[in-house]
């Protein structure tokens, strides 16, 4: 531990000539940063030496200048100014910027391209699985839209998102409502109008699947992050639902069982119910940026 050490009036002076060392300068530059005794003192010696009277001159010029501006502007009454009033525009111009990433970028692309695809081959082939093979994609396409709208991997903005008072969760929440509010009306729209088949769930079906597994992917991101999270149910749902179901015989039954009924439809509802509540308990985990 070194002594403390303050500037004498002999450094000073020669810092104020300007013959101090350069170490020196420098050394006393940093103490008086945090040392107002010693920067009175060079101050002091500053306005003494032969630079004092320059300094005093300019000084008063701009005491002058502000003095004549101040004198000659009309008083200006301090407040914050009322907000313009938002047209319903602009309005959902804003929310549909802060959607994020997801609804500016391919996701959008994708899932109108999936719906399309479905109903091209419906009418255009006569492809009678295009029905079940939509219900079973559409749970888990909310999922890709989370995945590409929140964190380090898919948003530049990210670490300025979290400081922010609205960041986090909750911003995480509008993006992934955004993202909802454009899957569920497109991809439903969708079922509704590709041809019935006999066993194969309503078109709405998918609803309560799609907010339970969107929940789970937010709930799971709080522990390794969105993209990781919606990446690994997307694939499980693939590999377990879609891909075995698909161009397999009693494959609409198998759809009706795991989506539609009292039963689904309720285990389905106290799913997301539980992923709702421990996204809750992980709330805070989201203030934080992510590691991975």
């Amino acid at each position: 531990m070194t002594a403390p050490w303050h500037v004498s009036d002999a450094l000073a002076a020669r810092y104020a000539s300007g013959s101090a060392p350069e170490p020196d300068a420098w050394s006393l530059e940093k103490h008086v940063e945090v040392c107002g005794g010693c920067a009175a003192r060079v101050s002091a010696a500053v306005r003494a030496g032969g630079s004092g009277p320059v300094l005093a001159d300019v000084r008063a010029a701009l005491l002058d200048t502000v003095r004549a501006e101040t004198a000659a502007a009309p008083p200006r009454r301090v407040g914050l100014r009322p907000r313009p009033a938002l047209s319903p525009a602009s309005r959902w111009a804003r929310i549909l910027w802060a959607a994020g990433p997801a609804l500016r970028g391919a996701w959008l692309v994708a899932v109108l391209v999936v719906v399309a695809a479905a109903v091209g081959l419906a009418y255009g082939a006569g492809f009678q699985e295009a029905r079940p093979m939509l219900l079973a994609l559409a749970p888990v396409l909310p999922l890709a839209g989370v995945a590409v709208s929140y964190g380090r991997h898919a948003d530049p903005m990210y670490e300025i998102g979290v400081a922010t008072p609205s960041g986090g969760l909750r911003l995480l929440l509008t993006r992934a409502a955004a993202v909802l509010g454009v899957c569920v009306p497109v991809l439903t729209s969708a079922g509704a109008l590709l041809p019935p088949v006999t066993g194969v769930p309503g078109a709405a079906a998918w609803l309560l699947p799609g907010l339970a597994l969107t929940l789970a992917a937010l709930a799971l991101g709080s522990f390794v992050g969105c993209r990781a999270a919606a990446l690994t149910l997307m694939g499980g749902w693939l590999l377990a639902v879609t891909g075995p179901l698909l161009g397999q015989p009693g494959a609409a039954a198998e759809l009706a069982r795991l989506l539609s009924g009292p039963a689904a439809q309720g285990g389905w509802a106290a799913a997301a119910a539980a992923c709702a509540g421990l996204l809750a308990l992980r709330r805070r985990s989201f203030d934080h940026l992510e590691t991975r």
